[in-house]
């Protein structure tokens, strides 16, 4: 006989790398074991996934949790909460916290933090400065560490890599994918006039143009290009910038986020305010149809959540006093889904943008798919749920989301990270069991 599985989900439908069947899923030691029929094997627990979507595990490869630094608006353990609530099995945290993440001892000591308290599966971004670029090659190889981060324009902290210089410096330095907050900081100082003395928020995608994207990205790309280093480009807003992207896809990656799919100026800015702000901005609606032209275009290879939190009381300051950023991880997948079932993309589509897209461009290893050998990640989801999104639902220390009384369709119902049940029907389940996220090796 057998041994027993620790888990068996059956009922669902399965998405798998050939697409969606009605099948079970057994797991072993944190594995997926099995795919098919296993109504007589047996099993220490059982999950009904009886009109419900068994999905590949959603990883959020751009999240802002604030720890160590202002944990007054996040920590790790309130922002993976909020990730688990809202279907994400994984997530990669940023570097601008305080102290940045720029040394082997920023890196061991988030990792420290993390351990226990993570509901998800993480990794964390080593930043890029001038100071640290000659160690990026080996701080890159760092267990924990999904890769390089470079601000090449201002945004929240102290990183910025500004110069054709300096970023030449960071893309000399190692091997894997340089992943890259891309406006032209130089053309930010230079208009900062337009803001610094006060406006009206609208102006914010006055001040941070289309000019100050486009001219960060042509000069990222013809930097990666001589020093033959693959680039992932960080939420793009604009079409000018999708263009420019399409003719360079040998070495160039590009995530959108869900809220320059939804969002458009000038009515986000007029119905929000400061609540809207963020870097880069959120568009008029040209760029926001240029930007779902790129994702039926394959243009656009992962959705991350940007998710950037500061408290109401922050955001409510007069801009620009005011600080840019969206909460987003926990709405990321809800909204998704939303757009799927208006016929934006197909649920092929959002896998792939969500699960095997970020396993691709970042090398994670056994995740992406559910199939055998795999970790047993899974997003269950049940894709006609009607659903309100609301401030009272989110986890994070913020306590709000711009998408506050949006209706929905589709919403994640579970969330397994490595055969642990750590979310069921908007309750978290035991413990935190979140672990560093593995990458491949390269010869």
């Amino acid at each position: 006989m057998s041994e027993p599985f620790d888990l068996v989900i059956h009922g669902g439908t399965v998405f798998t790398p050939g697409g969606p069947v009605s099948a079970d899923i057994g797991v072993r030691a944190g594995k997926t074991e099995a795919i098919g029929s296993l109504a007589g094997a047996a099993a220490a627990a059982r999950f009904d996934a009886a009109h419900l979507t068994v999905l590949p595990g959603v990883i959020d490869e751009q999240v802002h949790f604030r720890e160590p630094g202002p944990v007054h608006k996040e920590d790790l353990e309130t922002g993976t909460r909020g990730a688990a609530l809202g279907g994400v099995t994984a997530v990669f945290e940023m570097p601008n916290t305080d102290p940045p993440t720029t040394t082997e001892a920023a890196i061991a000591d988030k990792l420290a933090r993390a351990k226990g308290r993570a509901w998800t599966d993480h990794a964390f971004y080593v930043g890029a400065s001038p100071e640290n670029a000659a160690e990026l090659g080996r701080l890159e190889r760092l267990p924990g560490v999904c890769g390089v981060k470079m601000f090449m324009g201002s945004s929240t902290g102290s990183l910025l890599v500004a110069d054709d210089e300096n970023v030449s410096r960071v893309l000399a330095s190692g091997s894997r994918r340089v992943t890259v907050h891309s406006e032209d900081d130089m053309r930010l100082q230079e208009r900062s006039a337009l803001v610094k003395d006060g406006a009206d928020v609208s102006m914010h995608p006055e001040w941070r143009d289309v000019e100050t994207a486009v001219r960060s990205t042509e000069r990222l790309l013809r930097l990666a290009r001589q020093h033959h280093r693959r680039v992932h480009v960080l939420h793009v807003t604009t079409a000018e910038e999708m263009e420019l992207l399409a003719r360079h896809r040998d070495i160039a990656t590009v995530e959108v986020l869900p809220q320059h799919l939804t969002l458009a100026a000038p009515e986000c800015y007029q119905r929000l305010g400061t609540f809207a702000q963020m870097n880069p901005p959120i568009r008029e609606a040209r760029h926001r149809d240029a930007l779902w032209a790129a994702i039926d275009a394959g243009v656009v290879d992962c959705v991350g959540s940007d998710h950037a939190p500061h408290t109401r009381e922050e955001k409510a300051r007069p801009y620009p006093r005011s600080p840019s950023g969206l909460t987003g991880v926990q709405t990321l997948l809800p909204l998704l889904l939303d757009h799927m079932a208006r016929g934006r993309l197909t649920l092929a589509r959002l896998v792939d943008l969500t699960s095997a897209g970020p396993a691709r461009i970042f090398g994670i290893a056994g995740k992406g798919r559910v199939a055998k050998g795999y970790d047993a990640d899974f997003t269950l989801v049940d894709l006609k749920a009607k659903r309100t999104i609301t401030n009272a639902w989110i986890a994070s220390r913020s306590g709000w989301t711009a998408f506050d009384g949006m209706d929905v369709t589709g919403w994640p119902k579970a969330t397994i990270v490595r055969g642990h049940i750590v979310m069921r029907d908007d309750a978290l389940l035991d413990k935190p069991v979140g672990a560093p996220v593995r990458f491949q090796e390269t010869l």
